[in-house]
């Protein structure tokens, strides 16, 4: 297996102490904005159709270690965010729990483990830890700062409502985007999917959607095509089926390309000696022209159906993914189900939960992606500091003529013995 530069673990339960997350792997000398990650944190509990929780907690991250004067030392960092609602559960009983939600990891959980009640499985299944992943991530959004690579995420869809947002600058989106409580930089969508979200909280019930999530600036040569577990598209792919609820992954225009012929599907390589503008942009397939294609002989691409990987490896175009969000399991209106303590049918028990976690959900998608791009980049720099990575990022390989030099001969690949 491909072994990565950054690694990280979270623990905690949804209603234990504290969750605790610990970062390995980050270089020395990166100064650390904590107010920044708190700022994270927020955003992960702010979003029309969130829970009551959400009122509850006002989660702050506490650095334990891995940080003197402000910067990293490279050691682990470890990070600590209390859960405020434990009080309530401290030293109280609680109430069996033996009826599996459909769609929840109840009852997979309880198989895998041979728990005899299903609250263990609920406690470490519940999206309560994305507040120790979004620490992380925020963390590595800083790093990826430093290389000016910058990451936005705004909703594209809720339910039957799909935002038109081609022709908004990528730039832009992000600005749009914060300014409602559905994330969604369309405002004509953002209204309906307000009430869209609305009706299903009316009617008992959940309500999932599509979040996008762009990295801007990203350089190309992240990932490889050697293995399938160093491309950079299996590895995000992971990282994002790894959040709660989250079934599928594309990339680019990935299933509208799955109906096109292949002259249709791919993006043309061009050569421009122009400097492209900051905000040139392809009303369609979000092309926005990043610093390493803005140098003469450019190999630029007119579309980014691509989603800014080719063969694994990022091409220097805006990374473009989306994560569709299903419906939580936890609903309102009961559904049915079957009670493991006698076997009989019963309706589900209701345990506190949105009613559309889609706009909350957002940072925490996010903060995954920006996980993977900062061990990708790592990868691909080195070194033990960020003085050590910084001259080496200026030297990086760029997309044009000048850093492909051809030989433009015949070569005997696998001469004779």
């Amino acid at each position: 297996m491909f072994t990565t530069h950054l690694r990280f673990l979270t623990a905690g339960e949804s209603h234990g102490p504290e969750l605790i997350a610990i970062l390995e792997g980050l270089p020395a000398g990166l100064r650390l904005d904590v107010e920044a990650i708190n700022q994270e944190l927020v955003r992960r509990q702010q979003g029309y159709g969130a829970g009551p929780r959400m009122k509850m907690e006002r989660d702050q991250a506490e650095i334990l270690s891995g940080v003197m004067a402000g910067q990293t030392i490279g050691a682990p960092l470890a990070m600590r965010i209390a859960n405020l609602n434990h009080g309530k559960w401290l030293g109280q009983a609680i109430e069996p729990f033996t009826a599996p939600r459909p769609g929840h990891a109840d009852l997979t959980a309880a198989i895998k483990y041979g728990y005899r009640d299903l609250r263990p499985s609920l406690e470490r299944a519940s999206a309560r830890e994305t507040a120790a992943r979004v620490a992380v991530g925020a963390v590595c959004k800083q790093l990826l700062a430093e290389f000016g690579v910058q990451i936005i995420g705004y909703v594209r869809a809720i339910g039957e409502v799909e935002a038109d947002i081609e022709s908004i600058p990528l730039e832009a989106r992000s600005a749009q985007a914060e300014a409602n409580d559905v994330r969604c930089p369309d405002p004509v969508a953002a209204n309906a999917m307000r009430a869209c979200i609305r009706q299903i909280m009316e009617q008992r019930d959940t309500l999932g959607g599509v979040i996008e999530v762009v990295a801007l600036n990203l350089p190309p040569g992240l990932g490889s095509h050697v293995h399938w577990d160093r491309k950079l598209e299996a590895r995000l792919g992971a990282a994002v089926l790894g959040v709660q609820a989250i079934k599928g992954v594309e990339f680019g225009s990935a299933f509208a390309n799955a109906r096109l012929p292949g002259t249709q599907a791919h993006d043309a390589i061009e050569l421009s000696g122009r400097r492209m503008n900051a905000d040139d942009t392809d009303q369609e397939l979000n092309t926005q022209k990043t610093p390493f294609l803005s140098v003469s002989n450019a190999l630029t691409r007119p579309s980014n159906r691509a989603g800014g990987i080719e063969g694994g490896i990022s091409n220097g175009q805006p990374l473009v993914i989306r994560a569709a969000m299903k419906p939580i399991a936890t609903t309102l209106t009961p559904q049915q189900t079957v009670d493991l303590a006698d076997g009989q049918p019963r309706p589900t028990q209701y345990e506190r939960s949105d009613f559309c976690p889609v706009p909350r959900a957002v940072p925490i998608i996010e903060a995954v992606i920006a996980f993977i791009l900062a061990d990708a980049l790592l990868e691909k720099l080195g070194g033990d500091s960020l003085a050590e990575m910084q001259p080496r990022f200026a030297t990086l390989r760029k997309a044009c003529l000048n850093d492909l030099p051809m030989d433009n001969i015949s070569h005997t690949w696998w001469p004779n013995e």
